[in-house]
């Protein structure tokens, strides 16, 4: 299990900082991890399922067409 921070979530999915925690408000995206004070990483794991989520919705979605 690993953790990574903000910039290695960023550089992961090609989101913007802001659309990652607007994600996490409506439910869409992996919560953080609190790591201290004023720090908070994500479950690496949880990341990349769903980016691979998103893949899977893109094939469905071109099945379908």
């Amino acid at each position: 299990m690993k953790i990574i921070r903000l910039k290695d979530v960023i550089d992961t999915t090609g989101l913007a900082r802001s659309t990652i925690y607007k994600y996490i408000s409506e439910g869409f995206f992996p919560k953080p991890v609190s790591l201290g004070d004023r720090c908070v990483g994500w479950l690496e794991s949880e990341v990349h399922d769903w980016v691979l989520a998103r893949i899977e919705e893109r094939d469905e979605g071109q099945a379908a067409a």
